[in-house]
Order: structure tokens, then C-alpha cells, then sequence
């Protein structure tokens, strides 16, 4: 099953009570996500909140570290989520906190997750139904068993680069060059990551043609590590490789945010990967 469905797709499954909808609108920065949730969602959504049920306090592990097993279980059973149904997740049409709720949702185990391409923007777009007001589904059964997909930490990361292997930075290309950092105290890359933007995979607030992806994506191989500001970007081209058919690639979840709470570890700036220093 790919795990990007389209607008119309979506539609057909509206009357069917065998899937469950969350909504999971979020932007940096912005509290309003459940707001926006209240004034309209699709037909029987069910809102999950990115910062308080999708990741852990910031500290040393970033701005967005992975929710403990416990708060991501809990947050799983509130919005009604079951072993074997079908999920679809949405958010306002970037992808990316949709994503991040797709990749957590596959690492605790459940194998039957979507997002919706273009979100919530490409739903109305088209045309579609929505409603307003909370939706308060029956209590989910889903017990989350995270580690089905490979994640690396920062020491990790150096062994990775060390040993020859690929490392993109989805970060948008300026991010990386270290020209225009407006979100983290410090701007650069890690050395020896390549830069691969998001950007370059989305038009209009959707993904791209498969035939695109395909084109873009087709030098990942299995094992090579993803990584942007936070682990939240990097879920997105993941979520794309896999709709081309690229699997097993790794999250680096602290991503530029982890890297940069250890003064002692190297930055690169510039458009060029350049390299780690030897041990």
C-alpha cells in the first residue's frame, strides 16, 4: 500500500466507518492548530496535537525529540486508533506534521497509515465537505511497539559519516548553507551531509508525480540517514521515498537541532558537504 492517497480517494472512503481520520495541523511557532481544527476539518476528524502528544519536551535531543512510548500510546487511544483499521492523516497541506505522525505511527508497528496529499488546503480546494466542532471517537485498542524503523543518535550519525555512508539534510538549501537561520541559535550543516530540500519534492502544497519522486529520490538506498531542523522534515521525504518504493532509510531524529546543543561538534556552512575531521 502507498502511503500518500490523493483527495478523491479519500472522498470514497468517507462513508465507510473502517478507517479512522486525525487531523494534525501544526506549524512552528503557531498554537492555533486545534483552533483551526474547531472552525472546520473533514467529516469525523479527531485533532492530535504535535508538541505535547508527537514529541517530547526540547532539550539536548533537539526541538522535537520522539514522544516516550507512553505519551504516544496514550495520544493513540484518545483519538480512537484500532490494530488493524486503516488510518489517514492531514494537515493544513505542508506534509510535514503529517508525516511525522505517519512515521511514528509505522515505528510503533501499525501498517495500515496515509496522509493525505495536499491536506487539509487541497481538500477544500476541491471542493470537499467539512464540518465544525469537536469529535470525541470511541476509546483505540493500538498499543504502540516503537522500533520497526532504524533510528540513529548523534554518535551514531559520526560513525555513519565516518564509514563512508550517505547523509541528506532536507532543510531548505539557504538553511543548509548556513545564509538565512532564523529558527536555530546556530546556522550550518553537519559535515559531510549532503543537501537534499524538501522543496524540491512539493508543488503547490502537494507532493509531486510519482514519476518525479522517482527521479529525485532514486539515489537513496537503504541505511542512508535523513536529518533537517528537528526530525519532522526528514519524515516527509521519508514518506515520499516510500511512495516511490524506497525503503528502509534511517532518522536522525535530533536532526541540526541535537547536533548544535554540543558546542565541541563541527559545523559546515557553504553549499558543499565537506567532511568530518578525523577522530
Amino acid at each position: 500500500m502507498r502511503p500518500i492517497i490523493d483527495v478523491a480517494h479519500l472522498a470514497q472512503l468517507l462513508d465507510r466507518a473502517d478507517f479512522t481520520l486525525l487531523d494534525v495541523r501544526w506549524s512552528l511557532g503557531d498554537t492555533g492548530g486545534h483552533d483551526a481544527y474547531l472552525a472546520g476539518h473533514l467529516p469525523g476528524a479527531v485533532y492530535v496535537d504535535l508538541d505535547t502528544e508527537l514529541a517530547a519536551p526540547p532539550g539536548r535531543d533537539g526541538r522535537h525529540p520522539l514522544p516516550s512510548a507512553e505519551i504516544f500510546a496514550e495520544a493513540m487511544q484518545r483519538v480512537g486508533v484500532k490494530d488493524m483499521q486503516q488510518v489517514v492523516v492531514y494537515d493544513g497541506g505542508s506534509g510535514l506534521s503529517a508525516a511525522r505522525l505517519w512515521w511514528l505511527l509505522t515505528d510503533a508497528g501499525h501498517r495500515l497509515v496515509r496522509v493525505l496529499n495536499g491536506g487539509y488546503a487541497g481538500w477544500i480546494a476541491a471542493g470537499m465537505p467539512i464540518e465544525a466542532g469537536d469529535v470525541t471517537p470511541k476509546r483505540g485498542t493500538f498499543v504502540p511497539e516503537p522500533g520497526h524503523r532504524r533510528v540513529v543518535g548523534t554518535e551514531g550519525v559520526i560513525h555513519h559519516l565516518r564509514d563512508g555512508g550517505a547523509h541528506y539534510d532536507v532543510r531548505a538549501a539557504d538553511r543548509y548553507r548556513g545564509e538565512n537561520e532564523t529558527i536555530d541559535p546556530v546556522a550550518g550543516h553537519i559535515p559531510g551531509a549532503v543537501s537534499l530540500p524538501l522543496a524540491t519534492l512539493v508543488s503547490g502544497g502537494r507532493f509531486v508525480p510519482r514519476g518525479v519522486l522517482l527521479a529525485k529520490l532514486g539515489h537513496l538506498r537503504a541505511g542512508d540517514v535523513l536529518s533537517c531542523g528537528s526530525g519532522i522534515t526528514a519524515a516527509a521525504v521519508m514518506l515520499a521515498a516510500e511512495q516511490v518504493g524506497i525503503s528502509d532509510l534511517v532518522l536522525f531524529p535530533g536532526s541540526w537541532s541535537g547536533w548544535i546543543t554540543d558546542p565541541s561538534r563541527p559545523i559546515a556552512t557553504g553549499p558543499d558537504a565537506g567532511s568530518l575531521p578525523e577522530a
